[in-house]
């Protein structure tokens, strides 16, 4: 009897005592259940490396990705990393607070956008260089594409501090996913030089310029009565909506009508493949439109030589000719 009650009391007392998780899982234990309330990093007298200890994240640059609008649609790799780390930087603090509150997170945030960047940079840097876990998100969707953090990841790389991604919503993939165009291919292209590609192009387009877009984009891509485009707008959100129908048909239904929120524009790439050497006199169209618009001579021969078969000393060679130095 005696022994089953030692034995007992030693189950009893291996059930009270919780085992410590491995490090790369306890701060996915807390996000598990309901987030509790984290100390802001100002209020931690240790040092920076104490501090990157009791996150649970390794030093580094974070660029973790956000909802592009249904709250719901974040990770929980992401939640883990926006409550470990010791400050997020973010595009719009009153914009990112809103999300953080829902998620009950309480790391301090740090506004980080492309009027301040430049001017941050170097404190950034050297935080991470003490050792310190740092987050980036923009407003929505993924940091560096199209919104900050491009350049700060660059940095981060030359000075071989790590650069973490947490892939998450993206509108871009979203979008296409749901357009009904070919997926095998596509590309987040430029307007002047993507009419000749025969794959998907996408396009982020703001509220306020969809209206030139689709005049620039019905010039650019030819007889826009049979290029197919799909416009998604409000992804995720309560108004999303998918426009389906052609360049032409486009520029009639937004003529007269302002679309309010994020919009992304899809085009069905060129039918017939360009594989052939373009002529000199097609290759010295393009050049004249891209000048027209403001290009250097280099820049419009790059463009030329990206979305033709021609070479680009080809091209250049012709550049010269015909505009000189």
């Amino acid at each position: 009897m005696a022994s089953l009650l030692r034995l007992q009391a030693l189950f009893s007392l291996t059930l009270a005592t919780p085992r410590r998780l491995p490090s790369h899982l306890r701060c996915a234990a807390a996000v598990a259940s309901p987030l509790p309330r984290r100390l802001p990093a100002a209020a931690s007298n240790g040092s920076p490396e104490q501090r990157a200890s009791e996150t649970d994240l390794e030093s580094g640059l974070y660029l973790v990705a956000t909802p592009i609008g249904n709250l719901e649609d974040i990770t929980l790799r992401a939640l883990r990393v926006l409550k470990c780390a010791h400050v997020i930087l973010s595009e719009d603090t009153r914009h990112s607070g809103k999300l953080l509150q829902h998620y009950n997170i309480k790391t301090p945030l740090l506004s980080f956008h492309k009027f301040n960047e430049r001017e941050r940079e170097p404190i950034i840097l050297k935080r991470l260089h003490e050792g310190e876990a740092i987050a980036v998100i923009s407003d929505a969707g993924t940091p560096g594409i199209s919104d900050p953090g491009m350049e700060l990841a660059r940095l981060c790389a030359t000075e071989k501090i790590p650069v973490i991604p947490i892939p998450g919503p993206s509108a871009a993939i979203a979008a296409l996913s749901a357009s009904g165009l070919p997926t095998e291919e596509f590309t987040f292209a430029r307007l002047e030089v993507s009419a000749r590609e025969a794959v998907t192009q996408i396009f982020y387009v703001p509220p306020h310029g969809i209206h030139q877009f689709l005049l620039d984009a019905a010039s650019s891509f030819g007889d826009s009565r049979y290029r197919s485009c799909v416009i998604a707008r409000e992804i995720t959100k309560l108004h999303e909506e998918f426009w389906r129908g052609t360049l032409g048909e486009a520029n009639e239904a937004f003529a007269s009508r302002q679309p309010k929120g994020e919009i992304t524009i899809l085009i069905d790439g060129n039918s017939v493949s360009i594989d052939e050497t373009p002529s000199d006199d097609f290759l010295e169209h393009e050049l004249r439109e891209l000048m027209a618009k403001g290009h250097a001579l280099s820049t419009a021969v790059k463009l030329v030589a990206e979305a033709t078969s021609a070479k680009k000393k080809d091209v250049y060679a012709l550049a010269l000719r015909v505009f000189g130095k």
